[in-house]
């Protein structure tokens, strides 16, 4: 049949105007323009049709379900599918970087409203991010983690999270790994209700099923009882408890008056700077300022016990390290990160939803890969 440009037009117009008519416009024309493809394709290769298949393809707001032509030898895939599929993987990981960064399905939609002209909706957005879902999820429980790792540093987190009927303050655990290249990764990021050392058990044994065997140093704040889950899990890992945990509990026993002077007795005390300070040094440093304020402050009898030596452990390694290991400045910086993120949102609608959001944030870090020069001189430290 041969129709005039017009007579075309002209059809093509009433067939866009019917109901769903665009869509099944679109469908047609793909459709057509695939099979002339694969013609062009058999007259090269001398090859024959082969019926077709069908492949759900993402189009603006929503998915269509293609007929694919195939060829019976040369596996022929038509060079618009490829492009489409190109442009929809542009689109999830753009909405995915949009999402992770602090914005909403909702804000994300309407920028995409603006960038490509049609509406979003928020079930559109969280649709297209199944794949990056998928990826986070692979990325959280891969296995094949290095076996040794010279230094850990974990925290927890809380963030307000819908479980069943109910919103409460969930801790999010994370694990920072130092690797032996001195490069850091984040080895786990696990959902509890609440922070405790059992947890924290709990999530150590689950980086020995994924490969980890040996831990050299594991740097935490001051949860009770963290050393002993460490002893449990990696019985040759060092505990180091963060300092600056120790100063905030420290400072918020005294007056205001006495808060410039007991900081700077602290800072004395913690001094990372002295090459032949020990662990021991440190002890007795801390045990003259608990004896120099425990009369003032009664309360503070309660450091007057064995394990907060675990705050000096970073004087048995070299001067140049010290402050790298004496706190726990780098996974709370990673914390601060997650907060940003989740900070546009009051209410996450169930735990899965956080971990998806704090594994984007935490898996593709550009400054982890670069290695810490002063780990890598450590004589002290496990590293190649």
């Amino acid at each position: 049949m041969n129709f005039t440009q017009e007579q075309i037009s002209q059809l093509l117009f009433t067939i866009a105007n019917q109901k769903d008519g665009y869509r099944l416009l679109l469908q047609q024309s793909l459709e057509a323009i695939m099979r002339a493809e694969r013609n062009q394709f058999n007259e090269e290769r001398s090859d024959y049709g082969n019926g077709y298949r069908f492949s759900k393809v993402c189009v603006h707001n929503g998915k269509m379900e293609l007929m694919i032509p195939r060829s019976r030898h040369h596996n022929f895939y038509p060079l618009i599918l490829t492009l489409i599929k190109d442009q929809n993987k542009e689109s999830e990981s753009m909405a995915f970087e949009l999402y992770k960064s602090g914005l909403t399905t909702e804000q994300v939609g309407k920028i995409f409203e603006k960038i490509y002209g049609h509406h979003y909706s928020k079930s559109a957005i969280s649709q297209m991010m199944h794949s990056a879902r998928t990826d986070v999820s692979a990325w959280l429980e891969r296995t094949g983690l290095d076996d040794t790792y010279p230094v850990l540093y974990i925290d927890a987190t809380y963030w307000h999270t819908r479980r069943g009927d109910s919103v409460s303050s969930e801790a999010y655990y994370t694990i920072l790994g130092v690797k032996q290249d001195a490069t850091r990764e984040v080895l786990a990021i696990v959902n509890h209700p609440n922070e405790g050392a059992s947890n924290w058990e709990e999530a150590f044994m689950q980086l020995k099923e994924r490969g980890v065997k040996q831990i050299d140093l594991v740097v935490a704040d001051g949860l009770a009882g963290i050393e002993n889950s460490v002893a449990k899990v990696f019985p040759m890992a060092t505990v180091q408890l963060c300092t600056v945990h120790l100063t905030r509990n420290i400072l918020a026993k005294v007056k205001p008056s006495d808060k410039q002077e007991v900081a700077q007795d602290l800072k004395e005390v913690l001094n990372p700077e002295n090459e032949q300070d020990t662990s021991k040094d440190g002890e007795r440093r801390f045990s003259g300022f608990i004896d120099k304020w425990i009369k003032k402050y009664p309360s503070l009898k309660t450091y007057h016990q064995p394990r907060y030596s675990l705050y000096f452990n970073y004087l048995n390694y070299e001067k140049e390290v010290r402050r790298m290991i004496y706190t726990t400045n780098w996974i709370e910086r990673l914390n601060r990160n997650y907060k940003r993120v989740l900070r546009m949102r009051s209410s996450m609608p169930h735990p899965e939803s956080v971990l998806f959001l704090l594994g984007g944030v935490a898996m593709d870090r550009p400054e982890y890969n670069y290695p810490i020069y002063q780990f890598k001189q450590s004589k002290k430290m496990n590293f190649n």
